[in-house]
């Protein structure tokens, strides 16, 4: 997405993640063998445990109605808002920002997980923001935390998605051809590594982890399982070269792998190119 009219931003969605919360081992004065009662006992982290029963199920569902019905007022007033600036692109682009700023931490606040935010101070740069997606939740979060200014990149599908689509083309963000995979590729290198080159703007990675194990694609179910957004430190692309894309690729890919639990970790490059 562009900040300030220059910087940019992409929803990647080849990632899936959840927080894997580490606490350190003291090992001093222990025998291994308590060392490794201690590992086999410790919980996993990366796991999820909740109640499927029908009271559940449905708070859920009336937590999701809610979320429509509030998400249906916002859309709706700023449409009408939109409509009244269809001349100038820039300035719906903001108003975009606002309603998704207003209405992503409404859906948030809505639901009730908790939420840990961390490297803050990395969330208002003049940048390119990229982030991995797991979960429609990423959606809500990436509404609510990036700039006013902020320019989105998306599958072109996305003008199907009820009330969040029509409002996403009314602000002038901008999707991309997934249709098929040498397409998607094609877009991905146009896109956030395109833009890198051309503006020389650093890249801020955000890690969303705990929202598929909150909301988990395909399903109505809402679990107060914990989400967590990191803004990691901003990746210089003033050095970057056309001819080395696919090391820079390689890179935030591994970058990505690097900051997930082993459960969630992305599949190797050459893999995820070939399925």
């Amino acid at each position: 997405m562009e900040n300030g009219g220059t910087s940019s931003f992409m929803r990647t969605r080849r990632l899936e993640s959840y927080f894997n919360a580490s606490s350190g081992l003291s090992v001093k004065e222990t025998v291994k063998s308590s060392v490794k009662e201690e590992l086999e006992l410790k919980p996993r982290t990366d796991l999820y445990a909740d109640s499927d029963g029908w009271v559940s199920v449905l708070i859920s569902w009336i937590k999701i109605f809610i979320c429509f019905v509030t998400m249906m007022f916002t859309t709706f007033v700023w449409a009408l808002i939109m409509l009244v600036l269809l001349p100038w692109p820039y300035e719906r682009i903001r108003q975009g920002n606002i309603w998704g700023h207003v209405t992503g931490r409404l859906m948030i606040w809505i639901l009730g997980n908790p939420i840990k935010i961390e490297g803050a101070e990395f969330s208002n740069k003049r940048a390119i923001y990229i982030s991995n997606h797991a979960s429609p939740l990423d959606v809500f979060l990436i509404m609510w935390l990036t700039p006013t200014g902020t320019v989105g990149i998306a599958k072109k599908e996305i003008i199907w998605y009820p009330l969040f689509g029509q409002l996403y083309v009314l602000a002038n963000h901008l999707r991309i051809d997934r249709s098929n995979s040498t397409a998607a590729i094609e877009s991905m290198k146009e896109g956030f590594f395109h833009l890198a080159l051309q503006t020389g703007l650093p890249i801020v990675p955000m890690v969303l982890t705990g929202t598929h194990l909150a909301w988990r694609k395909g399903s109505l179910h809402i679990r107060p399982a914990p989400l967590n957004v990191k803004f990691l430190p901003p990746i210089s692309t003033k050095d970057w070269t056309a001819d080395k894309i696919d090391d820079y690729i390689r890179m935030v890919h591994d970058l990505y792998a690097k900051h997930l639990p082993e459960s969630q970790r992305p599949l190797p490059l050459e893999s995820s190119r070939n399925s």
